[in-house]
């Protein structure tokens, strides 16, 4: 039974679903470092939210951790290269607190926008100063979203609700989303200039790190508004402040800030500033919502192997993970047998599939590929570390899918690039689960990959396979199957055979001895 830690607090609920699941759940919250390094060893997987960091440290305690689901959005707290190098999948759940998020930005927007903080406290003071806040109207005025994700998207919907003109900057945002958005996607600098109110929802990456910076705000139109209940670190802060009191900013809502928990801050007290505690995931139905969803990623991967919202491999969910996983079977022993075949240093590798295989999701059977390409020179290589060890070292990963279909009703073929040209393996599935070899560097020929096997490459000559029948029988060793292929009659013949134990060098040294022998290798699978 997989077994799970939850090191956050959390609702009740997660837990209930794990064990409802089949999964072995502890509550165990609060843990130093120190502490939570002492147990994190026994366990599958492991439930947060913002408060347990896992760091590289943490991880090299974690030998037996498969999977780190966040109850959130944000994994600032997670190493997620550390997670992947020791092949630990990294999960968030960044639709459970969508639609709260994003009525927080809608509300700090009112906030801003009729200055509803200071007039209530300047009403609770005994003060009446009906003519001190003189507000703006939402109606006819443009918001200017950077990111247009999911949040974002939500955010615009409101918006235009609220009958605002929406514009956006995303990169990732295409055309044909921007119209069924009802926005206008336009450039970043084009947007500072245009936008009476910006709100930002994109996550905090190298790319996105002060992208309203000293530079890009004094771009903004004068009277601009801008709120923050994406990431900390987006915004320059100190510029922030210098053009509010300018005036040239005419007010800020940051519910994030570079430095949590912000408790001192330069801009507090700042006026037209307004300032929450990170309450865009605080709702009951959000909390409530992260938490089942978190619980079913974790468990769904534990128990099936269906890959929700992970962030460092491809998703898989749990109807196509059954379905996918003769085909991964296949691919990783194609990545094994071609890695252990291929001499000198790779410099390409293309994953192609047909038929069958080109209708379903390519990202597993690629990664699978890699995982048995690379497992050949380390045993802790898997699928959600592959990817990132062959990117590593400078491999050029390609896809190819074709809609034709061959003499196999599916086809994955495996084409590594040598210092002596392509070598390609390919493989089919017999009924449709039995992962079978069916081509050998352009020869046919079909086998099963499985346990100890001898690889020979000879000139087809009369008496040659008795001759090796011979060294290896008085060898001791036990041939299990046997697997012939050939270019032409008297030309360049491969075989394959699967033997009972392994074949030492000194047996391998008798078989190249054999007259007619080019090459001899044992495998292993």
């Amino acid at each position: 039974m997989p077994k799970v830690l939850i090191s956050d607090k959390m609702d009740p609920k997660a837990a209930q679903i794990f064990r409802e699941r089949g999964v072995e759940v502890d509550e165990i919250t609060g843990k130093t470092p120190d502490e939570l390094k002492a147990i994190i060893g026994e366990y599958d997987g492991l439930a947060i939210r913002s408060s347990t960091k896992v760091t590289k440290d943490i991880l090299a305690h974690a030998p037996n951790l498969k999977v780190i689901g966040r109850a959130g959005i944000g994994v600032d707290n997670v190493d997620i290269p550390a997670a992947s190098a020791q092949g630990v999948v990294v999960m968030n759940t960044p639709f459970g607190n969508s639609i709260t998020t994003a009525e927080h930005a809608i509300a700090l927007m009112f906030a801003l926008a009729r200055q509803l903080p200071e007039a209530d406290a300047s009403t609770q003071a005994g003060k009446w100063e009906k003519n001190r806040f003189m507000g703006v109207e939402l109606t006819g005025k443009t918001l200017g979203l950077i990111g247009a994700g999911n949040i974002g998207s939500i955010v615009a919907d409101r918006a235009i609700g609220l009958r605002m003109r929406v514009i956006a900057y995303d990169p990732f945002l295409t055309p044909e989303r921007a119209l069924e958005m009802g926005v206008e996607k336009m450039t970043l600098d084009d947007l500072l200039l245009r936008a009476d109110f910006i709100t930002l929802h994109t996550p905090l990456t190298d790319q996105t790190r002060n992208i309203l910076s000293r530079e890009n705000l004094a771009k903004t139109k004068k009277g601009v508004r801008i709120i923050n209940c994406a990431r900390g670190g987006l915004i320059d802060e100190v510029a922030l402040k210098e053009g509010l009191e300018s005036g040239h900013i005419a007010g800020a809502a940051l519910d994030v800030f570079a430095v949590e928990p912000a408790k001192e801050h330069p801009l507090f007290g700042t006026p037209n500033f307004v300032a929450t505690p990170h309450l865009g995931a605080s709702t009951t139905e959000a909390q409530v919502n992260v938490a089942i969803q978190v619980a079913e990623q974790l468990a769904d991967y534990l128990v099936t192997g269906g890959v929700t919202n992970a962030l460092n491999v491809p998703s898989l969910s749990a109807e196509e993970a059954p379905r996918l996983k003769p085909y991964m079977a296949l691919a990783e022993k194609l990545g094994g047998l071609v890695g252990q075949l291929a001499h000198g240093e790779l410099s390409s590798i293309a994953i192609e599939v047909e038929g069958a295989a080109a209708e379903l999701n390519q990202k597993p059977i690629t990664s699978a590929v890699l995982a048995g390409l690379m497992r050949v020179h380390s045993d802790t290589v898997n699928m959600v570390n592959a990817p990132f060890l062959a990117k590593e070292r400078g491999l050029d990963v390609r896809e190819v899918r074709h809609d034709r279909e061959g003499d196999y009703h599916t086809l994955v073929r495996v084409t590594v690039g040598t210092q002596s040209g392509d070598r390609s393996v390919a493989g089919t599935l017999f009924g449709n689960a039995a992962p079978r070899l069916v081509e050998l560097f352009g020869i046919k020929v079909e086998a099963d990959l499985a346990g100890h096997m001898l690889y020979i490459v000879n000139e087809d000559a009369p008496g040659f396979i008795g001759r090796l029948g011979t060294t290896l029988g008085e060898a001791g060793v036990n041939i299990g199957t046997f697997h012939l292929g050939r270019r032409s009659a008297g030309g360049e013949a491969v075989l394959l055979l699967s033997v009972d134990e392994a074949v030492d060098d000194a047996l391998l040294g008798k078989v190249r001895a054999l007259p007619g022998v080019k090459t001899a290798m044992a495998l292993g699978f």
